[in-house]
């Protein structure tokens, strides 16, 4: 008995040796094609977006950046922000919202916005197989502080991001109780900025906190694009005559731009086809919103 028990003890620890070591590091990389779709990766620490957001499947290995894969982390993937970021992720259907750590690209469906690890969906209320409407912000102080202890600056002051009071967070958990169901609510006057914190040192894994903020779903659009010319607008709007599409002017600050739309949608499906539709087309830039 003690021989086939040796040989698999040695298998797994073959196994277990011969997994990539973790080599964090900062990253933005290369453009790159997944699924017939070009993605142009860039820095940018003041995204705020609306979008879909989905689980990411299982896996093992390293991400994008080269840290080790968890999914019992609050982690998540995205297709363009460097590497690694924090952001604040509010699930817009449910009020929940936490910090997560974006290490990987991805995911593979071009209409969502983000990724997330199982354990990040549960906190935020997502099913396994479900998608959610999210708001995605980048949290300036400690994404830069990130960048800036990754290519080795970590000596430079980084200014914290503006902190106001924060008057609720997730407790832990009696023993048996599940931690995403222990929240205590925010009153709508605290704002969602409460949940900011530059740290010193960036932590590689984030604080297990959630809170409440109020619900706020809205309808699904596909967004075209935004023009400062409306003969640009105009040429996309023709491309996507079968949706059909319009051209909005929005004010922003002094100047306007022309935005290129189609909606609102019923369905997550609905929204699905309008962007296979508009890719089709040539409108690569196209994009599921919440507004």
């Amino acid at each position: 008995m003690l021989a086939p028990l040796l040989l698999t003890g040695c298998g797994l620890f073959h196994r277990t040796a011969s997994a990539p070591a973790p080599q964090r590091r900062y990253a933005i990389g290369k453009a790159y094609q997944a699924g017939g779709v070009w993605y142009y990766p860039r820095e940018d620490f003041r995204l705020d977006t609306t979008g879909l957001a989905t689980v990411l499947p299982e896996r093992s290995g390293l991400t994008a950046n080269g840290e080790a894969w968890d999914t019992m982390a609050l982690a998540g993937a995205h297709a363009t922000l460097q590497l690694p970021a924090i952001a604040r992720v509010t699930n817009l259907e449910t009020g929940l919202q936490t910090l997560i750590r974006i290490n990987d690209r991805g995911p593979a469906n071009p209409g969502r916005l983000i990724g997330l690890t199982r354990h990040a969906a549960e906190r935020l209320g997502i099913l396994p197989d479900a998608v959610a409407q999210v708001r995605v912000q980048v949290e300036y102080g400690p994404s830069q502080a990130l960048r800036d202890q990754l290519q080795g600056n970590a000596g430079l002051v980084i200014a914290n991001a503006p902190r106001e009071a924060v008057r609720s967070e997730a407790l832990p958990p009696p023993p048996g109780l599940r931690q995403s169901v222990r929240v205590r609510t925010v009153s709508a006057t605290v704002p969602v900025a409460g949940v900011s914190v530059a740290p010193a040192v960036a932590p590689a894994r984030l604080p297990d906190i959630v809170i409440r903020v109020p619900v706020n779903p809205g309808q699904l659009w596909l967004d075209a694009g935004e023009f400062g010319h409306a003969s640009d607008a105009n040429r996309v709007q023709a491309r996507l005559a079968t949706l059909p599409a319009m051209v909005d002017r929005v004010q922003r600050g002094g100047s306007g731009t022309f935005r290129v739309r189609s909606g609102p949608f019923h369905t997550v499906s609905q929204a699905d086809s309008a962007l296979d539709r508009a890719m089709r087309a040539g409108v690569t830039d196209a994009r599921i919103v919440i507004e």
